[in-house]
């Protein structure tokens, strides 16, 4: 067995760490599960900074929003908590400059990669509802950009006219109807953009990875505890969190499914999460922002589209491809779901109107 990180021993735990395993799924991070002597048990994580360029930025977010965060909260498990250090901080860098956290571990609970059932789907809802909820009144212009211009669509056109004027692949001629579809709606790509320039849409607190596996539910009952991964906190529209989470989880079809017949816009998915979400924070978003949460949802499944399909002509560079069009595959799946939620626009937003 290998020998349990030297960073764990750094961490106020209740007692001496005498177990380490490697833990969850991600590709980012370094994470463990630690247990000390008396039986707690934590997540030890070491920061990758080739992913996270600013760790102590992104640091300081987390720990902005888990105090602010815990303080609402009845039972400790429904909030992450940071493990301070012997030294007194919240984070730890050691002597090779690399950067570790420890949280207390969120016991008997489990994480889905994929919804099971639509109860599964409404329950990420109301987490991420629940999320959204805690911070309304947390000052979201003092939290680090940690990404400078994540959700700026207009900004994302740029940067793909930038590559497709360049072409440096000769790939564009591959993807001419998916470059049309793109420019037909780059018009409504600054709708959000000018809203929030305006103070139309309130500056929030936003997770910026609403996935259901960042959801963690309760083992026996299946209902949401709380939301992990919050390495991408920062300032952004409520919207677009939600929008986040439809343009993955009501979709039929896996991100890169290469049979575009396989990929649909499931309006009773989109129910499902929509009656958690505004269950559980439709009373602090504002009217516009109720009004503009099907935007969010063609906002985010456009821009993503856009990403992949600047990446494709520019040669894979920022998402990688396993296959041949791996990132047009991806592009078309989008695009697939825009079209879609163009189709049933006014039927999402009756759904969205019904739910409040």
């Amino acid at each position: 067995m290998q020998e349990i990180p030297k960073q764990a021993f750094q961490f106020v735990t209740d007692g001496t760490p005498v177990y380490h395993m490697r833990y969850g799924s991600g590709h980012i991070n370094d994470t463990y599960f630690v247990l000390d002597i008396t039986g707690r048990a934590y997540i030890l994580q070491r920061i990758n900074q080739n992913v996270f360029k600013k760790p102590d930025e992104l640091m300081e977010n987390v720990r902005a929003v888990t105090l602010f965060v815990g303080k609402q909260v009845a039972e400790s498990r429904k909030a992450l908590g940071l493990v301070p250090t012997k030294a007194g901080d919240d984070w730890l860098v050691d002597d090779s400059g690399d950067y570790w956290r420890m949280y207390y571990y969120i016991s008997d609970s489990l994480c889905l990669q994929q919804a099971e059932h639509p109860s599964d789907f409404r329950e990420s809802g109301v987490a991420f509802g629940n999320f959204q909820r805690q911070l309304a009144d947390f000052p979201a212009e003092t939290l680090n950009e940690t990404i400078v211009k994540f959700h700026d669509t207009p900004n994302r056109y740029m940067n793909f006219h930038k590559v497709l004027k360049a072409d440096p692949c000769g790939r564009a001629a591959l993807a001419a109807k998916e470059i049309e579809f793109a420019l037909a709606r780059e018009g409504y790509a600054a709708t959000l953009m000018n809203l929030l320039e305006k103070g139309d849409l309130p500056l929030r607190v936003t997770h910026n990875d609403t996935k259901l596996n960042n959801v963690l539910f309760d083992r026996d009952s299946r209902k949401a505890v709380c939301v992990v991964d919050l390495d991408t906190v920062m300032p952004g529209l409520s919207v677009n969190d939600f929008g986040d989470s439809i343009r993955f989880g009501a979709s039929t079809g896996a991100e890169d499914e290469m049979d575009l017949s396989k990929v649909n816009f499931s309006l009773p998915l989109f129910e499902a999460y929509t009656d958690g979400f505004l269950e559980s924070c439709g009373k602090s978003l504002t009217q516009c922002e109720i009004q503009h949460l099907r935007d969010g949802a063609k906002m985010m499944t456009l821009e993503c589209g856009l990403r992949f399909l600047t990446d494709f002509i520019d040669g894979d560079n920022y998402f990688g491809a396993k296959r041949e069009g791996h990132n047009l595959d991806r592009c078309r799946t989008q695009f697939k779901l825009v079209a879609e939620m163009e189709k049933y626009w006014d039927d999402m937003q009756n759904i969205i109107m019904k739910e409040v």
